[in-house]
């Protein structure tokens, strides 16, 4: 059974862009926490969860992408 090199790469790039997700959302929610004091701390706070959250489904999407090119082909995407 080949692998679909296409949605192989697909699969890839979700994750190439998770990677810079998992560093940037806890940087980003770690200064909101150390300036509480700030009018801004909510949004920052809100910005550091949804940078977090978007990590974890492109990391999702990825491994997804990827489990569906080496065992399912073109049958699902």
């Amino acid at each position: 059974m080949p692998t679909n090199r296409k949605i192989l790469a697909k699969g890839i790039k979700y994750l190439s862009g998770a990677l810079p997700l998992l560093f940037m959302g806890p940087i980003v929610i770690n200064s909101s926490f150390k300036n509480q004091d700030s009018p801004y701390y909510e949004i920052v706070l809100g910005v550091g969860i949804l940078l977090c959250g978007l990590a974890i489904f492109f990391m999702f999407k990825g491994v997804n992408t990827i489990v569906k090119s080496l065992f399912d082909g073109d049958k699902y995407i």
